[in-house]
Order: structure tokens, then sequence, then C-alpha cells
């Protein structure tokens, strides 16, 4: 495999995962606030529980997604393997 569909791969694999992690989070954490919180909120309150569930999780997958990147990034020697998603381009002065 060549290194841009190294990079591609990457990039799937690395959005997959963050998906991943944010759905995982989304189900446990409302798991965890129907079980033991949703009882303790009255009836108007409910539906902000799912908001900021859905707000802790995004956040969680975030946190999550850059400590891994941040552990893979210190054992692949990346300019060994991928291509650079972004490229300067020489620009030609007059």
């Amino acid at each position: 495999m060549n290194k841009r569909l190294n990079t591609i791969f990457f990039i799937l694999g690395a959005t997959a995962f963050n998906v991943l992690v944010a759905v995982v989070s989304f189900i446990l954490l409302t798991l965890v606030y129907a079980r033991f919180i949703m009882t303790l909120v009255p009836d108007s309150g409910r539906a902000w529980g799912f908001t900021l569930i859905f707000l802790a999780s995004l956040a969680i997958s975030f946190l999550v997604y850059r400590y891994v990147l941040k552990y893979f990034l210190n054992k692949v020697d990346v300019e060994k393997y991928f291509d650079p998603l972004f490229v300067k381009r020489n620009l030609k002065k007059n």
C-alpha cells in the first residue's frame, strides 16, 4: 500500500473510532441517567438531561480520540507511512 492509501484508511478508521466512542459513551451515560438520576428529576426537567448527555458524550469522544491519537503518533513514524493532508505550494514571486 502506498502513503496516500494509508492516509485514507487512517482517516476512515479514526473517524469510525471517534463515532464509536461517542455512541458507546452516549449509551452508557443514558443508562446511568435512566437508572439513577431520572427518578430524582421532575418531569419538566428530564429532557435537559438527554441534551447534557449528548454534549457530554461528544466531549468524552473528543478527549478519548485526542489521547489515543497522541499515543498513536508517538508510536508510529507518521512521515514514513502517511501522506501529508495539506501541501504547501510554491508560489512564484514576481
